[in-house]
């Protein structure tokens, strides 16, 4: 009996990653046409830079390709976008790092009244009322971990690596952030 294989555009994005694991090309150029697109924007309203956005978009696909075969998928509770997303939000950090290594930092980012930046202003957009108040009165840590988990949709696992903490952390400042939201709502 022949197996029949589903032509990319009818697999979901975990298979993808799992035949560009074995090398397929054509898989990679369905997981990139379908993923790069919202990529590109996430990455654009964390930063405006178009350079840095590029650059992160190529080393986020390269680091695909060369290691889907890394991926561990549904088995630990993560999904394949969240895992690119993982790597790509990485990729930015490293690239603000190299950037603020070799830059000074322009002289409005010292200035106590700088605007809010782009996340805090997506925040307030998708969040409102009495809940968004809520959320901005959080410490940051609380509301990153909030943020990456309920408005990124990241599990635990993904969320650590996205900020680079441990696994129980990430469960203790979601714990405490749902606290203290519950607390400020009441």
């Amino acid at each position: 009996m022949r197996s029949v294989r589903a032509a990319p555009h009818e697999l979901d994005e975990e298979r993808l990653v799992r035949l560009v694991a074995k090398g397929d090309r054509v898989a990679f150029e369905e997981l990139y046409r379908r993923t790069s697109p919202w990529m590109a924007v996430r990455l654009r309203s964390r930063c405006a830079d178009e350079q840095i956005v590029a650059e992160v978009m190529q080393e986020t696909y390269l680091a695909v390709w060369r290691a889907a075969g890394a991926f561990a998928g549904s088995s630990v509770g993560g999904t394949a976008v969240g895992w690119l997303w993982t790597i790509a939000a990485r990729r930015l950090v490293d690239s603000f790092r190299r950037r603020a290594h070799h830059a000074e930092p322009p002289p409005a980012a010292a200035l106590p009244d700088a605007a809010p930046d782009a996340e805090e202003e997506a925040l307030a957009a998708t969040v409102g009322g009495d809940v968004g108040d809520a959320l901005r009165r959080l410490a940051p840590e609380l509301r990153q971990v909030l943020q990456a988990m309920v408005l990124d949709g990241l599990s635990v696992r993904e969320t650590a690596v996205l900020l680079g903490l441990p696994e129980g952390t990430v469960k203790t400042r979601a714990r405490r952030a749902r606290i203290a939201m519950r607390r400020a709502l009441v």
